[in-house]
């Protein structure tokens, strides 16, 4: 088990998660210059102290990268107006203004496509879509069925009804 850091050895860590730089680490600390200057590499080499830098490190990373929740929130207040961002607008004697905006429409309009993409059950047209397809799927199995059990002499005829394909306004 990893020894618990004296608070300057957490704080040379700290620096050295800031610059990188070992030896200055240990000088912002408060270690003198000729401790630093002959003891930065096996300060660092310190299974406690590498230990707390790769926490450190996991837990700023994590920090930066945004989660499911937080972007469904996001596009929420996108989707809602309550998201701003700053225009510049140029004014008449060439100045130029800053203001807070809304998303504008289309802005919204696709944040809300965005947050009904996570939630496909809820969509209807999704769905008819999928039992359209999936009946087709069905017509095409059976057709290679058909195909594929004939004997060759036989004749087969296989009509296909293509009114769904003029229903959806694709005349051919």
């Amino acid at each position: 088990m990893a020894r618990k850091l004296t608070p300057k050895q957490k704080k040379a860590a700290d620096n050295f998660i800031k610059t990188g730089n070992k030896e200055q680490s240990l000088l912002a600390a408060g270690y003198s210059k000729s401790y630093a200057r002959g003891n930065a590499h096996k300060m660092f080499a310190n299974v406690s102290i590498k230990s707390y830098i790769d926490n450190r490190m996991k837990e700023i990373e994590s920090a930066k990268i945004m989660d499911a929740k937080e972007a469904m929130e996001l596009l929420s207040r996108i989707a809602r107006g309550e998201e701003t961002e700053t225009v510049f607008v140029p004014l008449i004697d060439g100045s130029v203004s800053e203001e807070e905006k809304e998303a504008d429409l289309k802005t919204r309009i696709s944040a809300i496509k965005e947050i009904i993409k996570r939630y496909p059950n809820d969509d209807q047209l999704l769905q008819a879509r999928l039992r359209n397809e999936i009946a087709k799927a069905r017509i095409a199995e059976y057709q290679a069925n058909q195909l594929a059990g004939s004997t060759g002499g036989d004749n087969h005829t296989i009509l296909v009804d293509d009114i769904g394909d003029e229903a959806n306004g694709d005349d051919k």
